[in-house]
């Protein structure tokens, strides 16, 4: 017997049992489903059946955090509106429009009332449009105007089918003062992205078991399991690794930590100097601390794409991942197509998107899709916030946050920790002032430091001296870059560092490195830049800050154009990181007659104070700690959440009215919107054909989320109004353009990409 059919009279069965144990009065009753599979009725899910099981499922998922019955509640009522003879002939065909939404929010707030009730509201009434403005929507309609519109009502058999709670008991929240109403959109949250992500996995359950594929989610090792493996890894680097003053550190550092994991959860600092071992020591804490506290996931959050790649291979090489299956348990997520249009076309009845739900014990992702995901308010991207709750959160680079969003970020975080059972690692070398004590305004009470001693590990890991050299031109500085056989480089722009480079190409041993180049590009790059150092070879390399984050290189000299005192010290890891040299030698300039992004600029200024004001030691941690105290103070509050997202809240704390879709616009940590072209890249041997294997087969793919995935190494950001100009020049072309629009734009003018210097944008007529 085949699947499907073992499958469909199973479901017969079942349905014959349900049947028989009705009462007789029952069983001429009208059936309401929820999902359809063809004209054969047998085959179609029970509506009840459905309530019950995506009930079960939020139930699961917010249990640990208190809030099982908000679960339930929204999980029985979220297709209520299905209880409607209307929406039961859509199932079979016909073109009806119903709102099988509003009318289980309704029920809600008159059960519920108008506080509880209307948090819950919201999440039903969202469930598949996405969160609402309480009121004056933009895109979908307010939740105000939904409620009040002609709302039909549900037939009352489902009072018979499903039995909710009679009563909700509020949420034992810590509450700040100030934060009351930004706590309960968290709420609101949370409920929605544990019903969303119960919803699509009842579903997908639903029609796997007809087509015979059960999809198999879960099943990964524990996280006891994944620390044992990275202990033993850990004991083989640092038994092999020759005696040094950096490496006896590294074991210090990484002792004394992983004994901390047993420190109640809340917010923690690591503060270590960049060559410390961070990455590794903090995964070492977080798998132990989820560990002694039941906790359930670790979420490593990146501010850079370009790293992202490069940590989750780290992690999986020292877990020792099964080869046959990539995506086991360490998961990437970040988003360089427009997932929300590809997944929607690999949809049937709203199931099958291919965004992580972040189900998987590791996750490795970028700050952008993480904190835009807890400000977001469409389904897909809120899906997996339920999975945040109950981990473990590593902001590596903790610094690099924008400064218009500073303070919604930080009181998400401190949200996360209070409420949601999340503890969290600010990670970094550059430590910044957020806590209250500091005067940042809503910032971090009580953080605890996980290193030992951060002063004194900076005074040891002290290898370089750094000193401003003042004003600098292109032609003075590639001469300059010339005494130096092995020397990097590090300017504020693409184009910086582009023409800088074709002043030295002819230079021995030149390189340069940018973000013009696919990451699977830069990989290799770097390969041959990290062998050459090893081996002594002259190594000249330019290359932009994609360079300062969890890239190994090590340079005896490094020349940094100016920026944030935060970014010259990230410079600074790449010089004399092992301690070969007695010294090595950071030089900061000011590059002549350019001027900086405005962003940069303000974070110069600060530095070019903070520099002299502690020219003997200018990377102490009371340098780092005087630059961030200066930066936010001249900023102000008010910029530190420009878009004033946190005053939208409390001005509607009172009324719930929330402007969650408003919130999710405006909510954009990177402004300067770029749009991705896929290049073909064969390797600097010219015989790799994965990308070409890759667009071969997305053009003939009929769901091709996977394959999007597995093409982001390939890819390029660039200006939208760049993009255009390749596409009237014919240099690029669209794939399949009718069903993704742009989203899918490869370089066909191969002339364009340089194995020197990436894509050139200049001339696309070339």
């Amino acid at each position: 017997m085949s699947p499907l059919r073992s499958g469909i009279e199973e479901r017969f069965r079942a349905t014959l049992v349900l049947v028989a144990d009705l009462p007789v009065s029952d069983v001429d009753q009208p059936r309401y489903y929820a999902h359809s599979s063809s004209e054969e009725r047998l085959q179609w899910q029970r509506l009840s059946e459905h309530l019950e099981a995506t009930a079960a499922r939020a139930v699961a998922f917010l249990d640990a955090v208190g809030l099982a019955d908000f679960g339930r509640v929204a999980g029985l009522l979220h297709d209520l509106g299905k209880y409607n003879p209307d929406f039961q002939a859509r199932l079979g065909g016909a073109s009806r429009p119903v709102d099988h939404s509003a009318p289980g929010a309704a029920v809600a707030i008159e059960r519920y009332g108008s506080q509880l009730g209307k948090m819950l509201a919201f999440c039903i009434a969202g469930h598949h449009a996405g969160l609402a403005n309480g009121v004056n929507g933009r895109q979908i309609s307010a939740l105000v105007d939904r409620l009040g519109g002609a709302v039909s009502s549900p037939d009352p058999i489902w009072e018979r089918e499903i039995a909710l709670p009679a009563l909700l008991v509020t949420p034992r929240l810590e509450l700040r003062s100030d934060m009351v109403g930004f706590c309960a959109t968290f709420l609101v949250r949370m409920v929605f992205s544990a019903l969303v992500d119960a919803d699509y996995l009842d579903t997908e359950e639903y029609y796997a078991g007809l087509e015979g594929t059960p999809k198999v989610r879960g099943q990964h090792p524990r996280l006891k399991t994944l620390s044992q493996r990275l202990d033993a890894h850990l004991d083989v680097l640092l038994t092999t690794a020759p005696r040094s003053a950096v490496n006896d550190l590294r074991r210090e550092v990484l002792t004394h930590v992983r004994a901390k994991a047993v420190e109640s959860p809340g917010v923690f600092t690591l503060t270590v100097p960049t060559g410390g071992g961070k990455t590794l020591t903090s995964l070492a804490f977080a798998l132990h601390h989820a560990m002694h506290h039941g906790l359930e996931r670790v979420i490593f959050v990146i501010p850079y794409m370009s790293v992202i790649e490069q940590t989750a291979r780290v992690f999986r090489s020292a877990l020792r991942e099964d080869d046959g299956d990539p995506a086991a348990f360490v998961i990437e997520h970040h988003s360089t197509f427009d997932e929300d249009r590809i997944t929607s076309r690999e949809s049937r009845d709203k199931l099958r998107l291919a965004m992580e739900n972040w189900d998987a014990p590791i996750i490795v992702t970028t700050a952008v899709q993480f904190f835009e995901s807890l400000f977001a308010n469409r389904p897909s991207r809120c899906r997996k916030l339920h999975n945040i709750a109950n981990s473990v959160v590593i902001l590596d680079e903790a610094q690099t946050l924008p400064l218009k969003y500073l303070r919604p970020c930080v009181a998400a975080l401190d949200e996360l920790a209070r409420n949601w059972r999340a503890s969290i690692v600010l990670c970094t070398a550059t430590q910044p002032a957020l806590g209250a004590s500091d005067g940042f305004v809503g910032g971090f009470e009580n953080m605890r430091e996980l290193a030992p001693v951060p002063r004194n590990l900076y005074g040891r890991l002290k290898r370089t001296r750094m000193r401003h050299v003042g004003t600098m031109g292109d032609a003075e500085l590639a001469d300059r870059l010339r005494e130096s056989p092995q020397v990097l480089c590090i300017v504020n722009s693409r184009r910086h560092a582009h023409e800088l480079y074709g002043q030295l190409e002819t230079a021995e041993g030149a390189f340069h490195l940018t973000t013009l180049m696919c990451a699977r590009h830069r990989r290799e790059k770097l390969e041959v830049v990290h062998e050459r150092l090893k081996s002594g070879a002259a190594v000249r390399l330019i290359a932009t800050s994609l360079v300062e984050a969890g890239v190994d290189l090590d340079f005896p000299i490094v020349w940094r154009a100016e920026a944030g005192l935060e970014s010259i010290i990230q410079a600074a890891g790449r010089c004399n990181r092992e301690g070969r040299a007695n010294e090595g030698h950071i030089f900061v300039f000011e590059p002549e007659g350019r001027t900086p992004p405005t962003e940069i600029g303000q974070f110069a200024d600060a530095s070019r104070s903070v520099l002299r004001r502690f020219q003997d030691d200018p990377m102490s941690l009371e340098a780092i700690f005087a630059y961030f105290q200066e930066l936010y103070w001249c900023q102000g509050r008010e910029a530190l959440d420009g878009k004033q997202i946190l005053r939208q809240i409390a001005e509607r704390q009172h009324s719930l009215d929330f402007p969650f879709e408003t919130i999710a616009t405006e909510f954009r940590l990177i402004e300067d919107f770029q749009v991705p072209v896929l290049v073909p890249w064969r390797g600097e041997s010219g015989d790799d054909d994965t990308a070409e294997r890759l667009l071969h087969d997305l053009a003939y793919a009929p769901r091709p989320g996977r394959i999007a995935r597995l093409l982001q190494p390939y890819v390029v950001q660039i200006p939208p109004y760049s993009r255009s100009a390749l596409l009237a020049a014919g240099a690029v072309s669209a794939i399949r353009e009718e069903e993704f629009g742009q989203q899918f734009v490869v370089l066909e003018n191969l002339d364009l990409y340089r194995s020197d210097m990436g894509l050139a944008l200049a001339d696309p007529t070339y």
